[in-house]
């Protein structure tokens, strides 16, 4: 039985591949770990390779009660809110040291992959194979350890289901490949993306000349700006430049949120940026941000003194 199986690693699409020979499953929001079953000891070791066992104690608890001599599990750790979505910023929370609303008892294990059972290494096996000997082992059961259920759709209605109801995406995965670490095409993952709009409140400037770093941006929140974090990436150099030019024209000394940065240039919040990310994080910030536009018809005139925030809100 090896010590460490370093992970398969889904690969990042833009659509669910075709074909029968593709599985689905939700893409859970969590941190990966392999559960190591062996006579008298349980280790669950991070995707970097870590010894957490004492971090997940519901899911160390558990793993005696699946009645195997030796195995590896793999799958993710996450807790769920009470629509049944994984949420990172209260995994977060129950990991933490500090006192919190949520504690490491509530952290769950979603296994989607057996790796070695009863001295029988399976990564050789397709993956419809380890499939099946998981289901046997797993399915049904509701503690601490829990299967990734396969969903029979689509993958694009999959998809669009899991976007509309908060989903972080789904997970792809060929039925007839084996088991191999690191990052390969027969794993894919799928990501619901957000689209919005925002205040640019400031720039950090960039070492190329006349450029930008990363653009500051807030949203609205209880009727005063709010700072949600930047951007520093889908711009050209070229476009880089026409927009740092035209907010250096309307640089102020007094930022519209409560935020210092050194180096940063504050501007007044009269562009507004078309974002697109991924999620939100635990404290209110954008999650894989990406520029995709100045908002259409929402920057004011220069004469201006005030800017209408009407589109300006959170997701």
């Amino acid at each position: 039985m090896p010590a460490r199986v370093d992970p398969c690693v889904a690969m990042l699409v833009d659509r669910p591949p075709k074909g029968l020979e593709w599985a689905f499953e939700v893409k859970w929001d969590g941190y990966r770990i392999a559960v190591h079953i062996e006579p008298g000891s349980i280790r669950i070791i991070t995707r970097g390779g870590y010894d957490w066992t004492n971090r997940f104690p519901s899911i160390a608890a558990e793993a005696p009660q699946l009645g195997l001599r030796t195995a590896i599990l793999d799958g993710e750790a996450v807790v769920l809110d009470d629509k049944g979505r994984s949420d990172f910023g209260m995994l977060q929370r129950a990991l933490g040291r500090r006192p919190a609303a949520h504690e490491p008892g509530e952290i769950v294990l979603f296994a989607f992959d057996l790796l070695y059972l009863d001295g029988c290494d399976l990564r050789r096996l397709p993956q419809r194979e380890r499939r099946q000997l998981l289901e046997t082992i797993v399915a049904g059961r509701e503690g601490a350890i829990r299967l990734s259920e396969e969903v029979e759709a689509d993958g694009d209605e999959l998809l669009r289901i899991a976007c509309a109801h908060g989903l972080e995406g789904i997970i792809a995965k060929h039925r007839a490949r084996p088991y191999r670490s690191g990052r390969h095409p027969w794993w894919l993952k799928i990501k619901c993306k957000r689209r919005d709009s925002f205040a640019i409140v400031g720039f950090e400037p960039s070492t190329a000349p006349d450029g930008i770093g990363r653009l500051l941006l807030a949203a609205r929140r209880g009727g005063a700006l709010v700072y949600v974090g930047g951007v520093g990436t889908g711009w050209t150099q070229e476009l880089a430049r026409k927009l740092r030019k035209l907010l250096e024209e309307i640089a102020t000394d007094a930022p519209a949120v409560n935020l210092k940065r050194k180096g940063a240039v504050f501007c007044e919040p009269r562009v507004v940026a078309e974002i697109e990310y991924f999620a939100w994080t635990d404290d209110g910030k954008l999650r894989h941000p990406s520029f995709k536009g100045i908002g259409s018809g929402r920057m004011m005139r220069r004469s201006s003194k005030s800017l209408n925030l009407g589109a300006i809100s959170r997701d």
